[in-house]
């Protein structure tokens, strides 16, 4: 039985396998170059991502390998360390933390992240998928990750002058083909159906015989390069491994080493939990990922790759992403991304090398579309101001920034709602609704916090003499101290004095040791003078 569910697992999945394949080829040899380090580094880190956390994490959707969010720090710590063989010794060290955060249950935190957040990012990430891969479509770009950008150091309003100066015919129609077949190929129920013949791998093959029959008749469509994907290709055994670089285990004594691991381990561990969240929401199962395993999982992954000299991961949104998109149904697809990475580097790395990025963008363009579609806007839009404002500032600012700002200004935005909803959540009853009413009752919230306290306040300020007020209890289940001390005095001070009749349900007669008993209440009664 095991083995006929594992066989139907790789036929199901090999198609979504694939497709991520295609994806985070480019995407390792780019992250690899734009951190400083060496190609080959970024491909270990994408097959460890996929072999070992793969098969260790519980997630069906979320695939692991390099991650641009690291590039910065990755490129700068080589840097100050002189050499990438001390820097793998900062990943082992990143890699035990992240072992250490799984086995204490941090994984934990991922439960208060708000899901118009985790959309706001996702949709974030398919616009800049999309800005950084128009410049591949138009043949213009080439660096891997698509740095040219109209937000590079700043606003690059010479962008658009460069960017239609540069652009190349051959690609514009490698892309437009490409998204043709894709786009065929996800409507036609016929083609559809053809799991084991994904689009993308149509597409792809599309976009090589293409450029072959362009260079063929030596025509200037043909697309050069530059504009290609680009490994390594060793020829004998000692070739490759000169690739491979190991540790410098005298790294360990040095404290800049230890900091660099420590740094790496919280921005890896965060970005995979958040990736982890939005992974799970794409999951069309709506499977939940056990989040402190998957950071045991990052840990191991970690510690290996940088034994072999791979870069540090994470778990990747625009992987896991075109992962979700493609059909995956377990993480059997993660684990086939990881072997067909192994498999085809070291035997077909220069048929991988025909293949044009302007194809690979259209893949990706159609990623970028799904996450960031115009309907995901209109969701949260009817869903008020308090869900969409959080939501949108979560997308402009990861846009405008990156993924750790944008989120945390996000859920700054979203704790403001929270605070200001519960601040004002049926404590406050204006002057003239005081007036006009014979009896006043005030019904507690499930939950009454400090933040509670002036709307409280000020309600019972406005009350008039020779009132009757109800303070309804019965379904609170926690009341701050202050508050309680200030319904007190409002009860056995202020309404003695003014001829105020209050009846309080759902307290104990003891305020400060005050506990949810909805049979119990306190009746509290001052006759009127006559």
């Amino acid at each position: 039985m095991k083995k006929t569910s594992l066989l139907g697992g790789i036929k199901e999945n090999f198609p979504s396998g694939l497709v991520v394949f295609l994806v985070a080829l480019p995407l390792c040899l780019g992250i690899a170059l734009a951190s400083g380090a060496p190609p080959l580094s970024g491909i270990i880190s994408g097959i460890v991502g996929g072999l070992v956390v793969g098969a260790m994490s519980n997630s069906n959707i979320s695939v692991s390998g390099p991650a641009a969010g690291l590039t910065a720090i990755v490129l700068t710590a080589i840097t100050d360390l002189g050499a990438f063989e001390l820097f793998l010794c900062a990943g082992i060290i990143a890699g035990i933390i992240q072992l250490v955060l799984g086995f204490i249950r941090a994984g934990s935190i991922s439960n208060y992240f708000p899901n118009n957040v985790i959309e706001g990012m996702l949709a974030a990430i398919g616009i800049i998928i999309i800005l950084k891969q128009i410049p591949h479509a138009l043949g213009f770009d080439k660096d891997y990750e698509g740095h040219e950008s109209i937000f590079d150091k700043g606003l690059n309003f010479n962008y658009f002058t460069e960017l239609f100066g540069a652009i190349h015919p051959g690609a514009i129609i490698v892309t437009l083909v490409s998204v043709g077949l894709l786009l065929l190929w996800d409507k036609v129920p016929v083609l559809k159906r053809m799991k084991m013949l994904p689009g993308a791998l149509v597409a792809v093959v599309t976009g090589i015989l293409l450029n072959e029959v362009f260079k063929m008749t030596g025509s200037a469509l043909a697309i050069k390069t530059e504009h290609l994907v680009s490994l390594p290709v060793p020829k004998t055994i000692d070739d490759f491994k000169n690739l491979i670089i190991l540790p410098d285990f005298t790294g360990f004594t040095n404290p800049k080493v230890w900091i660099v691991g420590a740094t790496i381990a919280i921005v890896a561990s965060i970005e995979t939990l958040l990736c982890i969240e939005a992974s799970d929401r794409l999951d069309k199962q709506r499977r939940i990922t056990d989040t402190n395993l998957e950071l045991k999982a990052q840990g191991i992954g970690n510690l290996i790759s940088s034994f072999i000299g791979g870069l540090p991961m994470t778990s990747v949104v625009v992987r896991s992403s075109a992962n979700a998109n493609a059909g995956a149904t377990s993480k059997v697809s993660a684990m086939i991304h990881g072997v067909l990475l192994l498999v085809c580097v070291l035997s077909i790395p220069f048929l991988l090398n025909l293949i044009p990025l302007a194809t690979l963008a259209a893949v990706l363009i159609l990623v970028g579309y799904k996450l960031a579609k115009p309907a995901t806007f209109k969701h949260f839009w009817h869903l008020g101001k308090f869900q969409f404002i959080p939501f949108v500032a979560t997308v402009a600012a990861v846009v405008a920034t990156d993924l750790l700002k944008g989120v945390g200004i996000g859920l700054a935005i979203s704790v403001f709602y929270i605070l200001q909803g519960n601040m004002k959540r049926a404590y406050y009853l204006s002057r003239e609704k005081l007036d006009d009413a014979d009896e006043i009752t005030i019904k507690l919230a499930e939950e009454v916090s400090f933040l509670n306290k002036a709307a409280i306040k000020k309600t019972l300020k406005n009350i008039k003499p020779n009132s009757s007020v109800i303070i309804d209890a019965r379904g609170t289940s926690y009341i701050a101290t202050d508050v309680l001390e200030m319904i007190q005095d409002f009860a056995n001070i202020r309404a003695k004095e003014e001829d105020i009749t209050v009846e309080l349900l759902g307290f104990k007669t003891s305020y400060r040791d005050y506990e949810k008993d909805e049979d119990s209440h306190i009746v509290i009664t001052h006759k009127r003078a006559m």
